[in-house]
């Protein structure tokens, strides 16, 4: 199985997704390859947000060796899920997908928490700390789902 988390710099959200989906797939020594990408270049290469990088280290997770890369069309070959941070790289994730078996692969991932009033992660960039903390406990959430889909595969 391999697993893609999607956001729009790669620097905040899909890092994160990505450290705690990677940790969960070590600890349950389960053979699943994840990684990161966001739907813009701004930051490619780039390590993720510091403010990020120590929310998931007070956590146990370590995304510090993440690098920013852009989602390109070969990704869905690559991967047989990618999961969105929201609606807007949704939409742009399905603009370069080429056929329904590309668009089949793609979900927001706060729709796999059951009763989610919110359908979106938000953006932590242009907030507090507390943003941080909450991106980080939405995305441990989704990830244990994940994890409890892929274990019973």
């Amino acid at each position: 199985m391999k697993i893609l988390m999607v956001c729009l710099g790669n620097i905040c959200r899909s890092p994160m997704a990505d450290g705690l989906m990677r940790k969960k797939v070590k600890d349950h020594n389960l053979d699943t390859y994840v990684d990161s990408a966001g739907t813009a270049n701004y930051h490619a290469g780039g390590a993720p947000d510091t403010r990020m990088t120590q929310t998931a280290k007070r956590k146990g997770v370590d995304i510090s060796e993440l690098k920013a890369r852009q989602f390109v069309v070969s990704d869905f070959d690559t991967f047989d899920l990618i999961y969105v941070m929201d609606q807007s790289n949704y939409n742009n994730v399905i603009r370069l997908s080429r056929n329904e078996s590309d668009r089949n692969k793609v979900q927001l991932i706060l729709e796999l928490l059951p009763n989610q009033d919110e359908i979106e992660v938000p953006d932590p960039y242009y907030g507090g700390q507390d943003g941080f903390e909450h991106v980080y406990d939405l995305l441990d959430k989704c990830t244990d789902i994940i994890l409890n889909n892929l274990r019973h595969e």
